[in-house]
């Protein structure tokens, strides 16, 4: 019987070895692939071209998101979209699509209905709105609108939402 106390038995110096020539292999073939990589791209660049690619984002204002249209809003829906228009619009966009540098699109699942309820839309009018999905700033809060009003433009963001498949 063994004692268990007693240490492993070692491994040869030649296995150390092996390994470590297969580890400095596998570090020089991942270099050598990187590298090629790297060319590999740097050959497609456009002549002059130096540093980072730059994506072109829409001009500030723009709309952020293409809104299908429902095919006939409901009344509650219209009174809404006007309420919207003269109040809203400034800053999340004709049709709710958002405007770049301005105010997110209300036409977008973080604002589906589980996730933020009709209630969520009165409370942002009453109190405004500190920054937290989006990168616009805090939204203040917006005087002159009626509980009913904000009740129809509510209804109208989400006749918007469910025609571009927001439930």
């Amino acid at each position: 019987m063994t004692d268990p106390r007693q240490a492993a038995p070692r491994r040869p110096k030649e296995w150390k070895d092996k390994t470590m020539n297969k580890m400095i292999v596998a570090a020089l073939a991942v270099a050598v692939i990187g590298g090629a990589g790297y060319f590999a791209m740097v050959q497609n660049e456009p002549p002059g071209a130096t540093g980072p690619r730059t994506v072109e984002s829409p001009p500030e204002g723009a709309s952020m998101v293409k809104v299908a249209l429902p095919e006939e809003l409901s009344g509650q829906a219209q009174m809404g979209k006007r309420a919207f228009d003269a109040v809203c619009a400034a800053c999340h966009g004709e049709n709710a699509a958002g405007r770049n540098g301005m105010g997110p699109p209300l036409v977008h699942k973080i604002y589906e209905p589980s996730h933020h309820a009709d209630a969520a839309f009165l409370l942002a009018v009453r109190n405004g709105v500190r920054a937290h999905h989006w990168r616009f700033g805090s939204m203040p809060p917006q005087d002159g609108l009626t509980g009913a009003e904000v009740k129809s433009i509510t209804h109208y963001v989400r006749e918007l939402q469910r025609a571009n498949g927001i439930e």
